[in-house]
């Protein structure tokens, strides 16, 4: 059951008393003479709900209500007036009041809006938590503490809050750029509306304006007679993903450009124009800028759907968190294999902690659900996951590309330490080579543009 708060803010000691009797049985209340403690008070511990006086001494009513929105816009706040003053109650409304009751106060027609606040309350925080418990079940990629993981998610639960500011992902394959999108979706306003993916990668580009946008009967031969709605009329009131958007072809980019700017567009073959509301989130893996600059992509596309950008660290970047989320899938394919495991090898956790993950979070997956699958004690061990061990000696005759590195000395060796003065290396190596060109540098590197920045600003705080 769901434990509600009420402040009463009134100068007055028998209105004060009198709502503290009539609700504290059900709510937890606090009293307040004046707004100046009642503020004080919120920044120590948010109530849900503020039974807030307009006519106080001191500081006012509706400048207090200022401050409390303010500082947390999620508290509501029913005001109390002493008479009808309209003019009191608009300015309370406009600044964010949820209600007003008027003295002398019934205590019925009080309660009924005490309830109806709470109501309200409840059903965010219902949603709240389904959002949450979404996020937990199905954002494995953002399991861990790592800093950079950390930032990300701080980033993505800001984006979130606007119903429609389209967000760019960027990252490396694998790195779980449409779970980003569902967790900006899913943590929105528009969390009851639909997430539609689309992946430009996977239509050919002569269908791909017909998918967005739909088209008209008899369009086109093979059309259906009734026309069909496109994937941006089905995403209304809700979240448009285009993952892989760097492959979208010219011709489309300029017609998505348009509906971008106006909302609007038109189905193929037809001349009446379709108005929707939707958020666009779209993700790649590969280097925007570069493909503007070979005239692939356009320019004023790529502004429009970087509004605002998010950038997803590749797993080989936060070794923190590999273990973690190792332990998370291992349970979620002992689930769906009816098995029961005590845990990950010591051996298994270190090569996982040393392997390179050129497929970032994918590959550590199906890693664990290979080593899951074929295990048949209750420790995964190194054998079942089918990682190659690094320090497996090569037998007579055998050619190897890998490079050589000196053993490890008795002491040990700080592995963190030692991956980043190399990766330092390259980068600065890289750099001079490309005279100083980071995109040329990337190349170099086998990194995109954005993960060379990434891990180049990295290196450097």
């Amino acid at each position: 059951m769901i434990s509600y708060s009420v402040h009463i803010v009134d100068d007055e000691e028998s209105i004060r008393e009198g709502l503290l009797h009539a609700l504290k049985s059900r709510y937890r209340t606090r009293a307040f003479p004046a707004a100046e403690p009642a503020l004080e008070a919120m920044r120590e511990d948010s109530p849900d709900l503020v039974l807030l006086d307009l006519g106080l001494p001191g500081m006012r009513g509706i400048d207090a209500l200022r401050e409390i929105k303010i500082l947390s816009p999620e508290i509501l706040v029913i005001v109390i007036t002493a008479y009808e003053d309209v003019k009191s109650v608009v300015s309370a409304m406009k600044a964010g009041a949820y209600d007003y009751v008027v003295k002398p106060l019934h205590m019925d027609t009080l309660e009924v809006s005490v309830r109806n606040a709470l109501d309200t309350i409840r059903l965010k925080k219902e949603v709240r938590y389904l959002q949450e418990r979404y996020l937990r079940d199905n954002l494995p990629c953002f399991i861990g503490e790592s800093d950079s993981i950390q930032d990300v998610m701080e980033l993505v639960g800001t984006l979130a809050k606007s119903p429609d500011t389209p967000v760019l992902i960027l990252g490396e394959t694998g790195t779980g750029k449409e779970l980003i999108a569902s967790a900006i979706h899913y943590r929105s306003p528009n969390f009851k509306g639909p997430l539609v993916n689309v992946n430009c990668a996977a239509i050919p580009k002569e269908l791909i304006e017909s998918e967005l946008f739909g088209y008209e009967k008899g369009a086109f031969s093979g059309a259906s007679a009734s026309g069909k709605k496109g994937l941006v009329e089905q995403a209304a009131g809700g979240t448009l993903f285009l993952d892989e958007v760097g492959d979208l072809g010219l011709e489309a980019q300029a017609k998505f450009l348009r509906f971008l700017e106006e909302g609007e567009f038109y189905r193929v073959g037809g001349t009446r124009k379709h108005r929707v509301g939707t958020r666009v989130v779209s993700a790649t893996n590969k280097d925007l800028k570069a493909l503007i600059g070979k005239g692939l992509f356009r320019e004023d596309l790529y502004y429009r759907l970087a509004v605002a950008r998010v950038e997803v660290p590749s797993l080989n970047d936060r070794p923190d968190d590999i273990i973690p989320m190792a332990r998370y899938f291992l349970l979620e394919f002992s689930r769906k294999f009816c098995k029961e495991f005590s845990g990950i090898s010591r051996e298994a956790e270190a090569s996982l902690k040393a392997h390179r993950y050129n497929g970032n979070v994918r590959e550590l997956r199906n890693i664990i659900e290979r080593g899951a699958l074929i295990c048949k004690g209750t420790e995964l061990t190194l054998r079942d996951m089918g990682i190659e061990n690094a320090g497996e000696a090569i037998g007579p005759g055998e050619a190897s590309d890998r490079p050589s590195f000196p053993p490890i000395p008795p002491e040990g060796i700080d592995i963190v330490a030692v991956q980043e003065a190399m990766e330092k290396h390259f980068i600065e190596e890289a750099l001079k080579r490309a005279g100083g060109n980071e995109s040329k540098a990337a190349k170099l590197l086998n990194l995109n543009h954005h993960t060379f920045r990434y891990r180049r600003k990295k290196l450097e705080a």
